[in-house]
């Protein structure tokens, strides 16, 4: 509150890192444009694109706070300089081809004058003509902390809201799964963590993790072994890869 009794709003960086996104990228600036919420700083991090990418940039760009264009090395270094020009209090990577889910979700969020560290909610696939495939394999508890990851992420990546006082960069010695760690730690610094019980994003099917499913699985046992420890990890994979089998079997998706 400031000092006329007027509550001050967060405002909310969101980040979205795209290369060669000339097909995808129309969708996510387009949902980020039409949220109802005022305070947002949105950036764009685009890994100096040859397709056409900055002219789909350049159409929104009335909607955009910063953006660059230059190399990068790879997706996790890319989000690291997202998060090094935020200046917003809350930190939330919508990449190329996600969306926010609803015009009004931000709003919904930030309604109380009560803040969190971290938000966090539902995920929607779909597939790249924009169609809903499915709720998301693996679903939040109600009340989300860093060791229910001993079962795999429960919440997707980007349907998580982060303090950026609390975020941590991304570990870029991690290809596949940073989005992972980052994630987990967000959880365990965080004091405060609130599950909005809404859909946050649409997250479009076949990403970076998906395509290389087995080093990217290699990498996520490698971090739960960082902070269970192993047997507590391999205990855990148990039942993971067994609800893996049968969620795969029954719905032909992953």
């Amino acid at each position: 509150m400031n000092s006329t009794g007027v509550v001050n709003k967060p405002v909310i960086s969101i980040i979205t890192v795209v290369f060669n996104g000339v097909d995808t990228l129309e969708r996510t600036l387009r949902s980020v444009a039409e949220q109802t919420y005022s305070h947002i700083e949105y950036i764009i991090v685009d890994g100096n694109s040859n397709d056409g990418t900055q002219y789909v940039i350049k159409q929104y760009e009335k909607y955009i706070s910063k953006w660059i264009s230059e190399p990068d090395n790879g997706l996790y270094d890319a989000m690291n300089k997202g998060i090094k020009i935020a200046t917003g209090d809350y930190l939330w990577f919508i990449n190329s081809g996600d969306e926010i889910a609803s015009p009004d979700v931000i709003q919904k969020i930030f309604e109380s004058p009560e803040t969190a560290d971290v938000y966090y909610g539902e995920t929607v696939m779909v597939d790249n003509d924009g169609r809903i495939i499915g709720i998301r394999r693996l679903t939040p508890p109600d009340k989300l902390n860093w060791k229910d990851f001993r079962n795999g992420m429960l919440v997707s990546h980007q349907s998580v809201i982060v303090s950026r006082r609390i975020s941590k960069t991304y570990n870029t010695a991690y290809r596949f799964s940073a989005d992972f760690e980052w994630t987990l730690l967000a959880l365990k610094y965080s004091k405060n963590t609130v599950n909005t019980c809404m859909i946050l994003s649409k997250f479009l099917d076949g990403g970076l993790t998906k395509k290389n499913i087995v080093p990217g699985l290699k990498e996520r046992f490698s971090i739960m072994k960082k902070y269970y420890g192993l047997l507590p990890t391999i205990f855990y994979h148990i039942p993971i890869g067994f609800r893996f089998m049968m969620y795969y079997i029954k719905n032909r998706r992953f």
